[in-house]
């Protein structure tokens, strides 16, 4: 299911939604994303502070 606008949906979400959102965006499978979120965490970089951003940030879906 590949959305137009990106938010974080209700249904499949593990901790806010923001993997599961950013992956019907793109037409990824969500465990994909999470498991690429995962392995970046690994890396030096802002990766847990931008996902705490993009949970802020983006809308609820509804749905």
């Amino acid at each position: 299911m590949s959305t137009t606008t990106l938010s974080r949906p209700r249904d499949g979400r593990m901790i806010a939604g923001v993997c599961a959102g950013l992956a019907d965006r793109m037409g990824w499978k969500r465990r994909n994303v999470r498991l690429l979120f995962v392995v970046s965490c690994l890396l030096p970089g802002p990766q847990f502070l931008i996902y705490l951003v993009l949970w802020v940030v983006l809308p609820d879906r509804g749905y």
